[in-house]
């Protein structure tokens, strides 16, 4: 009998967490199912992406370590998923520890440790501080190494005369 792994998320900015995330989970079965959480379930939840719902489940779908793609449209559907595809286990990162232990009468469980240092929501938070910083403000911080790499610059003499 097959073993199916089943794992949900939001899967935007898709970076090497997620991919490390899926991969181990592949490797605790035979087949690992995806969901991906659609545009209209995370505006219920209050959270919004930067790709929709169709741009996130195809980078899931062309993923060689995932066998089938599937929408997330609510929380109640898990378990419906889980009787629905056969799984033997069901994971999810470990910052979802103890929220989706109410599904171990179905199957088994796990919270598998998350990639350090990466993730969507540090990303978002980094561009956000990218995006509110003027580009006069770089400009103006770059200033002082024209002073500095100037005077350099003009002394370089090429060997080909150009």
């Amino acid at each position: 009998m097959k073993k199916i792994v089943l794992t949900y998320g939001t899967f935007d900015l898709f970076h090497t967490g997620h991919l490390s995330l899926l991969n181990r989970l592949k490797a605790l079965g035979d087949e690992l199912v995806v969901g991906v959480t659609t545009d209209e379930f995370n505006a219920l939840r209050g959270k919004q992406t930067i790709f929709d719902f169709e741009n996130r489940i195809q980078i899931i779908r062309n993923l060689k370590c995932v066998n089938l793609a599937i929408a997330l449209q609510n929380g109640e559907q898990k378990a419906d998923d889980i009787r629905r595809y056969g799984v033997s286990i069901f994971g999810m990162g470990n910052d979802w520890e103890g929220r989706f232990d109410d599904l171990r009468v179905y199957c088994e469980v796990i919270y598998l440790p998350r990639t350090e240092n990466i993730s969507s929501t540090y990303i978002k938070k980094l561009l956000e501080v990218l995006n509110r910083t003027p580009i006069s403000d770089i400009k103006q911080a770059l200033d002082p190494t024209k002073s500095f790499v100037g005077p350099f610059d003009k002394q370089i003499v090429r060997k080909d005369n150009r």
